[in-house]
């Protein structure tokens, strides 16, 4: 499954599927430019970035 990563707080969010661009189900990315964010399966975005999960979309997730 694919994820948004924000590369600014390295901080990974459930792509909203069927959306454009880099919506996200918890929305905490619309405000943020598209330089900022990589479309990235989300396991590979924990392992190989130690991205953090947000809390939102993912129930073992912190902050917003």
């Amino acid at each position: 499954m694919d994820g948004v990563l924000n590369e600014t707080t390295n901080k990974i969010h459930k792509y909203e599927a069927g959306r454009s661009d880099f919506q996200t189900v918890c929305g905490a990315t619309s405000h943020v430019a598209h330089e900022h964010l990589r479309l990235i399966p989300i396991e590979r975005a924990v392992t190989d970035t130690d991205a953090n999960r947000c809390g939102r979309c993912f129930s073992d997730g912190d902050g917003y």
